[in-house]
């Protein structure tokens, strides 16, 4: 069953996607919010004040411009969450010929192509590097920085069976994509905590089963993120304190390590079971 293909061309396919992420869009004034669902979700954080799709449709948030993220334009909870907006809607998307396309008012085209793999990589790095741009950042250095991950060392792979990824301020987006990427790919549990919530409570769950990566964010983040480091150790929790620079670079040692957990596994990252009976039925109970 193994192969990941798809997923691996996906990734490595990140320096040169990037490259041709649009830079000349800027947002207009006012009050912005983002919003999508599961991995667009996560990418929506990155840009600011986010709201998951279905939480947008439940109280349709009042601002000025909506930004939806959703990487082929059909997403059924974004487009609801996009026709309950009552301000102009923007959609960050690979796919502008779609349901959301039609509807919203500027449609910025993230990727060249829409991804292949449904474990979604490539278009995650571009969306946030989109979103990035959108609101004045350079991003043009980011090629060059998922070059040096992609060609550098990787995070090694471990017989356990339980993973959390630990993040906070800027990296929290990160943690929570980190572990979709994990489940979806590998199909191992893990759990996203934030670093704050993790010192309230969850390490009555933690000992040395777990295998907890922590991501190191800046300044008093980071002074929290050693904390949690010493805290996790001292429960025999196999610990790394994973440097961060940007969104962009430091999703994609997490990217890396689901292939290579895949492999190890024997399972294939590429169709996150949607290939397999049970997890096709279970789709359809609600798609």
């Amino acid at each position: 069953m193994a192969s990941g293909e798809l997923t691996r061309e996906a990734i490595a396919a990140q320096p040169e996607w990037l490259r041709r992420v649009p830079r000349d869009r800027r947002l207009p004034p006012g009050r912005v919010v983002y919003t999508g669902c599961g991995t667009s979700f996560h990418a929506a954080q990155t840009g600011g004040a986010a709201v998951q799709a279905l939480e947008a449709v439940l109280a349709p948030p009042e601002a000025d411009v909506l930004v939806v993220v959703s990487h082929e334009g059909d997403t059924p909870l974004s487009l609801e969450a996009a026709r309950s907006f009552s301000g102009a809607r923007w959609l960050v998307t690979g796919k502008p010929e779609s349901a959301l396309g039609e509807l919203c008012d500027e449609v910025v085209v993230a990727t060249p192509e829409v991804e292949r793999s449904w474990c979604h990589t490539v278009s995650y790095t571009c969306a946030v590097a989109t979103l990035a741009a959108l609101c004045g950042e350079d991003v043009a250095w980011l090629p060059e920085a998922v070059a040096e991950v992609l060609a550098g060392p990787r995070l090694p792979v471990t017989e356990h069976e339980r993973i959390m990824v630990v993040g906070a301020g800027r990296d929290w987006p990160t943690a929570q994509e980190a572990v979709l990427k994990i489940r979806e790919g590998s199909f191992l549990p893990a759990a996203a905590h934030h670093t704050e919530q993790l010192l309230h409570g969850h390490l009555a769950a933690v000992d040395e089963r777990v295998r907890a990566l922590v991501l190191e964010g800046e300044e008093r983040a980071a002074e929290r993120a050693r904390d949690a480091v010493r805290a996790l150790e001292i429960l025999g929790c196999e610990t790394t304190l994973v440097p961060t620079v940007h969104p962009v670079v430091d999703i994609v040692r997490f990217q890396l390590l689901t292939v290579d957990l895949a492999e190890a596994r024997g399972v294939d990252p590429d169709r996150i079971r949607a290939d397999q009976d049970r997890w096709t039925r279970a789709r359809a109970a609600y798609e």
